[in-house]
């Protein structure tokens, strides 16, 4: 029988790790790429998320931060109402962006953007409003968790979790 992780437990982020200097760093953000930032800046905003700025980069300072020439590009900033966790959107001018095949949520790299949700019905009925459904369903998890992926904005995978142990 397989143990259940607590992923709120300390101990496992708070190890020490021998003799290693550990720098000091915080969880800025997750950058993701879009096709239109205002219909994806309306979906997450929906979901209860806050713009907490908007702004066009270009120069020679977004070429060399990013790795790209002529970059050229909208980008918005969103905050969770708790305000533990951001997102940056980025539509781009130049360079075009590149359409992937949709990510499929077992392919390794970077694939989704998970989201605690006190109700997740209610979470699904703001994203059928965009278009956007379960790719399967909605699980229970051991009676604590019900969890599904859905596909947002720019094919996006976002993950909705409902906390069944909270009263």
């Amino acid at each position: 029988m397989s143990k259940r992780i607590d992923l709120s437990d300390s101990r496992l982020i708070d190890r020490p790790m021998g003799s290693v200097r550990r720098m000091p760093i915080k969880f800025e953000n997750v950058g993701i790429t879009v096709r239109d930032l205002d219909a994806t800046i309306a979906f997450f905003t929906d979901l209860g998320l806050t713009v907490a700025a908007r702004a066009t980069v270009s120069g020679e300072w977004a070429d060399t931060a990013v790795g790209l020439d002529g970059n050229h590009a909208h980008i918005a900033i969103l905050q969770t109402p708790d305000g533990q966790g951001r997102l940056e959107l980025f539509e781009y001018i130049h360079p075009d962006a590149i359409e992937p095949e949709p990510v499929r949520p077992n392919e390794i790299g970077m694939h989704r953007v998970a989201f605690s949700v006190d109700d997740i019905d209610e979470a699904l009925a703001i994203a059928a409003r965009h278009g956007c459904h379960p790719l399967r369903g909605v699980a229970t998890y051991e009676d604590v968790y019900k969890l599904t992926y859905l596909r947002g904005p720019s094919g996006i995978l976002v993950m909705f979790a409902e906390d069944l142990t909270k009263s």
